[in-house]
């Protein structure tokens, strides 16, 4: 590893696996370093119980990944997997270990702003199925599939679990600058969005993207641009205040 490569630490959505980050190390330049996070209960971790706790979850990713946490790292996290890096980020404040040169969390809200009521009735599949489509992030080979359903609806649900037991302890601004995307037809709100500036005491900034919960996939390529610019920029002097992203 060069000294100016990056490693970037991506964690997945809810009910996703490491596999949603796969084509990025082919589409970003070769100084960044992507490092698609598994959970358990998926992937190469499938036979491992679902995690039950986002704390404890979040303290065995730092553990896991303790090699990938050194030298010069971002924490990127979609939806579920931006939680994830924020209570990461967390948990290496408090250990007085090397933190993140950025954090960027992606449709999700603000950490002080999630509603847990937002995850109610959510526990039986047909619910779980009207959810996957409205947040049209699933392939229909997915639902055309009963063994494949059968392990994306578990997934969902043990995650939905996680993300429902979510609650918020305030905590000094963490010393780590924040990039926060969004799409502009997401149910998540503007408010939400801003809400992570009060996270973070270097400055955060939003780039806004069109299409809902998963813009990330219908607008890959502009993602990944900004993404791009975000990363060759860690260098330059953190904004101290929020500021939009062209996208």
């Amino acid at each position: 590893m060069t000294a100016s490569t990056v490693t970037l630490l991506c964690l997945p959505c809810a009910g996703a696996s490491a596999t949603m980050y796969l084509r990025w190390r082919r589409a970003l330049p070769a100084w960044l370093r992507v490092v698609p996070v598994e959970l358990p209960g998926r992937g190469e971790r499938y036979a491992q119980a679902y995690a039950a706790d986002l704390d404890t979850l979040a303290a065995q990713l730092c553990d896991r990944h303790e090699s990938d946490l050194q030298g010069r790292f971002v924490l990127f996290g979609h939806s579920m997997g931006a939680l994830l890096a924020y209570r990461m980020a967390s948990r290496l404040r408090r250990q007085g270990r090397r933190l993140p040169e950025l954090l960027i969390a992606s449709a999700s809200p603000a950490p002080a702003l999630r509603d847990p009521a937002r995850f109610d009735g959510l526990d039986h599949d047909d619910a779980l199925i009207a959810d996957m489509r409205k947040q049209g992030g699933t392939p229909e080979a997915v639902f055309a599939d009963d063994e494949l359903l059968r392990l994306a609806l578990d997934t969902l649900a043990a995650d939905y679990r996680l993300c429902k037991s979510h609650r918020y302890a305030a905590q000094p601004p963490l010393p780590v600058p924040i990039a926060v995307f969004a799409g502009r037809e997401d149910d998540i709100t503007p408010l939400q969005v801003s809400g992570w500036g009060a996270e973070t005491s270097r400055g955060h900034t939003e780039a806004w993207f069109d299409g809902g919960h998963f813009f990330i996939r219908h607008q890959e390529l502009a993602v990944l641009a900004v993404l791009r610019d975000l990363l060759a920029g860690l260098d330059c002097k953190a904004n101290h205040h929020a500021t939009a992203l062209p996208a």
